[in-house]
């Protein structure tokens, strides 16, 4: 039995390897049906470039980006992959990688530690996550400068230049939309001799982002992945993993590896009013980290937030590439956990929603973000993850979907045409057949995980994080 486990752990591992080759497919093999409804494009992000100059990464975040897309409609599915043209890219192909990345450091004189740690650093590879600020499609990673792409061809267009004075040297690639005002809403970390986290939006249409509001950071920032937002507030949770600006400058060296952990700050939820910027209430909770949040909603006198709570950052050095391809360690497990934060500010309280390990969550967005919902969907992790995950909030019941020898990732929510329930509607997820040495896209009934179809990529696509459904 051990050497059984030992062998499905390490095959996984496939999804830590350099894929070069970009396709074109126009119709892949599908068993079972699509529902006839569903139409449109899921366009995912990958770091698929993992090994440069015959050298792997260090990290996992810095593998160079490549847009994988589904088209679907007619019950049929095509199938696509490029690499985003990004300068990351090119200086990759000579057998170089030149930007500062999450665990690469190109060993920079001391103006240029200067210039990466106070500047929006240059590393253009978007590896993160994708959205769309009106007719533009854009890739985002945590560095301040989207890359906007073509969706039907997946041409890279080019880097959108922000024309503003907002700044900053990281941010976050999980911006939210305001349907109502139409504008995507996010923040940038700002590293001065007065760090501080400022919230923004950007209209569609638009390049200028417009500031909301400024938070000060103190000498350390946090590291944050992601936000929260509400009806009427926008919510910045600081847990005590935390970067020295100072320190970049002085001894060098990748993000990664200027991060610090002080559990003994706890963590503090910043509550801001969405609209007027206005500072509302400061809470103090438990010391926990976390890359993504779940939902978010008011709720009488408090805001309550939803998220996928680690005990620490271990995750992040488990995340380095050797340790991945080893496959012999699995990274520590994230758990939705939700935190109650008064609006009139004190101690946070907090409770796990589930013993069942969660990551990369997804919801109903359009109808339940920043509103009281039921249902989250994620990926849940044994070994790696191995599973699709529904989750009731309101229950603590979970459903699974699982197969022998595949490793599912995030599980996109569509709601089908017409719905009123929060969970009619399908989940698409890239999933890695590791005994066939091949990804599929899963269509998966939302409300039983029933597989409904399943279309067959080409070849392994490698491990990724976010995708949307455009």
């Amino acid at each position: 039995m051990a050497t059984q486990a030992a062998e499905r752990q390490a095959n996984h591992t496939l999804g830590f390897q350099t894929l070069e080759e970009e396709v074109h497919v126009d119709s892949l093999p599908v068993q079972g049906a699509i529902p006839p409804w569903l139409s449109g494009d899921l366009t995912r992000v990958t770091p698929a470039l993992l090994d440069v100059g015959g050298v792997p990464l260090r990290h996992w975040f810095d593998g160079l980006a490549m847009l994988n897309a589904f088209r679907i409609g007619e019950g049929k599915v095509g199938y696509a992959s490029r690499f985003l043209r990004s300068e990351a890219l090119k200086s990759a192909r000579k057998g170089r990688f030149e930007a500062w990345g999450f665990g690469q450091d190109p060993c920079r004189s001391l103006f240029g530690r200067m210039t990466a740690a106070f500047s929006a650093p240059d590393n253009d590879n978007a590896n993160v996550n994708l959205s769309r600020i009106g007719d533009r499609y854009i890739a985002m990673t945590e560095m301040p400068v989207p890359m906007e792409f073509d969706r039907d061809t997946l041409n890279t267009v080019g880097p959108v230049k922000w024309d503003d004075r907002v700044g900053g040297a990281v941010g976050s690639a999980h911006p939210h939309h305001d349907r109502v005002a139409d504008e995507l809403i996010s923040y940038v970390v700002e590293f001065s001799a007065r760090n501080a986290y400022k919230i923004f939006a950007v209209p569609g249409g638009s390049s200028t982002r417009r500031l909301i509001a400024k938070i000060p950071a103190g000498r350390e920032p946090s590291y944050i992945h992601s936000m929260a937002m509400t009806e009427h507030h926008l919510l910045l949770v600081a847990w005590p993993a935390v970067v020295d600006p100072l320190r970049m400058i002085r001894k060098g060296g990748s993000f990664m590896h200027n991060m610090s952990w002080k559990p003994e700050r706890g963590t503090t939820f910043h509550v801001v009013d969405r609209h007027s910027g206005e500072h509302v209430a400061t809470g103090e909770g438990e010391a926990f980290f976390c890359f993504h949040h779940i939902n978010a909603y008011e709720r009488g006198d408090e805001v309550v937030v939803d998220l996928c709570a680690y005990e620490d950052p271990s995750v992040i050095r488990a995340l380095e590439l050797s340790k991945l391809r080893a496959g012999t360690t699995p990274p520590p497990h994230s758990y939705p956990t939700r935190y109650r934060v008064p609006l009139s500010g004190g101690p946070v309280t907090g409770e796990r929603l589930s013993d069942e390990p969660l990551e990369l969550p997804r919801i109903d967005y359009g109808r339940r973000n920043g509103r009281p919902y039921r249902y989250v969907y994620g990926a849940g992790s044994g070994d790696w993850l191995d599973r699709v995950v529904k989750l009731d909030v309101q229950s603590g019941e979970t459903l699974r979907w699982e197969q022998e020898g595949c490793y599912p990732g995030e599980p996109v929510f569509v709601r089908r045409v017409g719905a009123d329930a929060e969970d009619d509607g399908v989940l698409l997820s890239l999933v890695l057949d590791a005994e066939k040495g091949r990804s599929f896209l899963a269509v998966l009934d939302a409300g039983t995980l029933e597989e409904l179809a399943r279309a067959e990529a080409p070849h392994a696509i490698p491990f990724g994080f976010h995708g949307q459904f455009f």
